[in-house]
């Protein structure tokens, strides 16, 4: 028996505060198909779910099957979406690398425009992952009220209360401030990277060929004449060796 979805309280209602401001670079770009008009208008809206769901999509990523069929009415934009979410590159490049309160957090922004109101309903949305698994979840999602109430069944979901009235800044993009992969993958990925623009490689100063000292490349080749020695075990040893004479000490 699934568990139901537990109540949370809201940590802010500035998502219900009317709208007053004018467009601007913090407003989000709503893509809908009650407004497109030709092919150009569909391929943008199609972009703008990649970009919601992937963030990126190579040309390798996408899904020319639901393509088809959104672009011929067969489906909604929101069954393009569960599609998306349900997708083989979805799960190996997001829903394996992440523990399931890192899914909760970014699926609601993916897929509610919005920030999880804290912990409770991290830990509300994960008991229903850990019961009825990534396909109920996605569909608990896009059935909730509130995603049918802000995007319905033509619009691709899009980041909501960009710019809220009192602020000087607006908000975060989602594809900004939360990682697709979580900071133990990071490590073992050896994320960060280092990314070089153009085809030039920057070479390295002069004054980093000079050799230091300390360095332990600077010793590889006297290592590498030194002879490997045996040593077996019970063999004898050489008492008479005066060791301490190749001690040195100071005089006193």
């Amino acid at each position: 028996m699934a568990l139901p979805l537990l109540n949370y309280a809201l940590e802010t209602q500035n998502s219900r505060v009317q709208d007053h401001g004018g467009a601007d670079d913090d407003k989000a770009r709503i893509f809908t198909t009650q407004q497109v008009l030709s092919n150009a208008d569909t391929d943008a809206l199609i972009e703008a779910a990649y970009r919601q769901i992937f963030f990126h999509a190579f040309k390798c990523n996408r899904d020319a099957f639901l393509e088809s069929q959104l672009r011929s009415n067969q489906i909604t934009v929101r069954d393009f979406i569960r599609g998306l979410l349900l997708s083989d590159t979805f799960k190996s490049s997001f829903y394996r690398f992440n523990s399931n309160y890192q899914v909760v957090t970014q699926m609601v922004q993916r897929v509610l425009g919005r920030n999880v109101h804290g912990q409770a309903e991290t830990i509300a949305w994960s008991i229903v992952i850990a019961s009825k698994g990534l396909v109920g979840f996605v569909d608990a999602l896009l059935d909730s009220q509130e995603y049918i109430d802000n995007f319905g069944y033509d619009t691709v979901p899009y980041q909501r209360r960009r710019m809220l009235p009192g602020r000087e800044l607006g908000e975060t993009p989602f594809n900004i401030k939360s990682p697709r992969y979580e900071s133990y993958w990071r490590g073992i990925l050896g994320f960060p990277r280092a990314v070089f623009v153009g085809t030039t490689t920057k070479k390295l100063p002069s004054r980093a060929r000079v050799s230091r000292g300390g360095n332990p490349n600077d010793y590889r080749d006297w290592v590498g004449d030194v002879g490997a020695t045996r040593c077996v075990a019970g063999g004898s040893t050489n008492t008479s060796f005066d060791y301490m004479s190749k001690v040195r000490y100071r005089k006193v």
